[in-house]
């Protein structure tokens, strides 16, 4: 454990002894030596002058850093010490122990002050806190969900909080004393400490999530899902800088307008919203549907949407104003998808139907239907050129139409069950189609029409394809956590990623939860059932490629996926743990001689680990 201005580092060994380094040189300065058992959790003080240890022989000892010196042995538990913890104002040590008690030691005295006991709630504790002034603290249970706020001077229960759902893992006090932060699995909640009510923040989507989009301009990712909530993080460091909240129901997709000034929604609360990116005000609600909106995207000269939905119609709307400007009947069943042409005069709608129809946009009537599928049409899109569709349908086969004249020139057929993902390659020479249920990718070539690859090896339903921007890679993203990417040119698999976690999707065809970012760097977002983002690179060593995780928003915690720790010395137990946890591989060792950049380069990731806490010492 680092002190408080980081001039120290403290180590605790299965030996019952603490190493003391100074960070300035990393010379060895103390061997605290006392405990008769392995030690079990240390703690500074607010000022640094003095370390808390706990130990498994069941008792609390106090050391002077200037000099070495142990101050105090603190006796009164009877079983292990599990963590210790100061005070803020540096006057009282608080210790819970397997013998299902919390003590709060005085330490100007040793005594004993009081003893925190509810018929095995102690036992059952996660996580424990002190107030800003030290007169309370605050704990989480794993028992009931619960959080407790006790008086220091008593040892009493002065009030109990409910509200979460599972498991709390951590609790903190603000500095001004007036609310609690609280964090479970999903959620953080804020309580008022006077009235005990709490108000939910989420750090990550509660529910599946339903779309992604990139904004190259913002650097930024947008997100959608179930939950009815819209998130925007910064896609370099994975921050998620707002939560946009107004749906009432399930979000299926969200697009960037041109400009990416602005962002459209569609909800199944029959609503399209439009919002300012800038400051998250929801611009315009834009009603007339009247039952679920499964898309909505922005023309290509951002001044109008379009939207599709389950009662069979299409809606122009005029961005500027909000109205609607048409309404497009002709599907006899929902209509899924919409696109606009490249030129933006005209849009391509799907439909459960088993047509695909295009719209003249000026006078409003359907220049063609496009006739051919004999089931439902569950993806669709424009070439590059805008004068070929491409269309996958639940009759396992994709078709290729010219935009002119409607006619279709090439049906695809190799697909053993039904196809619900059809995309174009950049250059527009190649589509790839994907099979939910066949767990298949196949490349078609435009010009002979012939299949060029079966990407094979998925274990589970495909979800989503996507060509890199570069053309040269396609990636492919399933149900049970796998990426595989492929060369293009080779039909080789190049990388395969299995992520624990992500076992359940979303289901619905509407979902679209991968999106490629740059043209430099192939780096890619994905998303999943349980509402996290994680972002992706793709890094190429000697000919090899290989996917690195950047940033993940898996419970709002920092993550040090693909970071190697082999070797690395002066690391304590517990941050090897800790390191593990958070997707360290590797195995680091405990003694600290001549570890020279192997210990500064750990001691920023402990450091960044430590950061992503709380500042607040507390029993964790």
């Amino acid at each position: 454990m680092y002190s408080p201005d980081g001039s120290r580092l403290a180590v605790s060994l299965s030996d019952g002894n603490i190493n003391v380094y100074a960070t300035s040189n990393w010379e060895r300065t103390w061997i605290l030596s006392g405990h008769s058992m392995s030690i079990t959790s240390i703690a500074y003080s607010p000022n640094g002058d003095r370390i808390v240890s706990g130990s498994e022989d069941s008792t609390l000892r106090v050391w002077d850093i200037a000099n070495g010196d142990c101050l105090y042995i603190f006796i009164g538990h009877t079983q292990e010490i599990s963590k210790v913890a100061y005070s803020s104002q540096d006057n009282v040590v608080a210790s819970r122990s397997n013998d299902e008690t919390v003590r709060l030691w005085d330490v100007g005295t040793g005594d004993c002050r009081s003893t925190l006991s509810v018929d095995g709630y102690i036992d059952d504790m996660t996580s424990v806190a002190y107030s800003p002034q030290g007169d309370q603290v605050v704990s989480s249970s794993i028992r009931d969900n619960t959080i407790r706020l006790w008086d220091v001077e008593t040892g009493e229960c002065r009030q109990t909080m409910t509200g979460h759902t599972s498991y709390v893992s951590k609790v903190l006090f603000s500095p001004k004393r007036d609310h609690i932060a609280s964090v479970d699995y999903n959620t953080v909640r804020l309580w008022n400490i006077g009235s005990g009510t709490s108000r939910k923040i989420s750090h990550r989507h509660n529910g599946a999530v339903t779309g992604l989009k990139y904004s190259p301009k913002r650097n930024q990712i947008a997100s959608c899902s179930s939950d009815s909530t819209i998130q925007l993080w910064d896609a370099e460091t994975g921050v998620c800088s707002r939560t946009l909240t107004d749906h009432s129901e399930k979000v299926y997709s969200i697009s960037y307008s041109p400009a990416e000034d602005l962002l459209v929604s569609c909800s199944r609360d029959t609503t399209v919203r439009v919002w300012d990116v800038e400051c998250g005000a929801c611009r315009y609600i834009l009603a007339g549907h009247t039952k679920d909106i499964n898309d909505a995207v922005f023309s290509p000269q951002g001044n109008q949407i379009a939207s599709t939905s389950d009662d069979w119609t299409v809606r122009l709307w005029d961005v500027e104003t909000g109205e609607c400007q048409r309404i497009l009947i002709g599907h006899s069943n929902e209509v899924w998808f919409v696109r606009y042409s490249p030129q933006g005069n005209q849009i391509a709608t799907c439909s459960m139907d088993g047509s695909v129809r295009l719209w003249d946009l000026v006078t409003g009537d359907c220049q063609h239907t496009l006739i051919g599928h004999f089931e439902g049409i569950g993806g669709m899109e424009y070439s590059p050129n805008g004068n070929q569709i491409a269309s996958a349908s639940d009759d396992k086969t994709v078709r290729l139409w010219d935009v002119k004249t409607g006619m279709c020139s090439h049906v695809f057929i190799g697909h053993q069950e039904i196809v619900r993902r059809v995309v174009y390659s950049p250059r527009g020479d190649q589509v790839a189609s994907a099979s939910r249920d066949d767990k298949t990718v196949r490349l078609w070539d435009l010009e002979s029409g012939e299949c060029r690859h079966t990407l094979e090896g998925h274990k589970g339903e495909i979800h989503a394809i996507a060509y890199s921007q570069r053309g040269d890679l396609i990636a492919s993203w399933s149900e049970k956590g796998e990426a595989r990417l492929w060369d293009v040119e080779a039909g080789d698999c190049r990388w395969t990623l299995n992520y624990d976690g992500l076992a359940d999707w979303d289901s619905s065809p509407l979902s679209i939860n991968f999106v490629w970012m740059s043209s430099e760097v192939d780096s890619f977002i994905t998303a999943d059932f349980s509402g996290n983002v994680r972002a992706w690179e793709v890094v190429e060593e000697g000919g090899q490629a290989r996917i690195r995780m950047r940033w993940g928003s898996t419970n709002g915690q920092l993550v040090v996926q693909d970071t190697c720790v082999q070797g690395v010395q002066g690391v304590s137990d517990l941050n090897r743990r800790l390191l593990k946890q958070r997707g360290a591989t590797g195995e680091s060792n405990l003694r600290l001689r001549e570890a020279g950049k192997d210990v500064m380069s750990m001691a920023s990731v402990v450091s960044r680990l430590k950061s992503s806490s709380s500042n607040t010492e507390s029993l964790n």
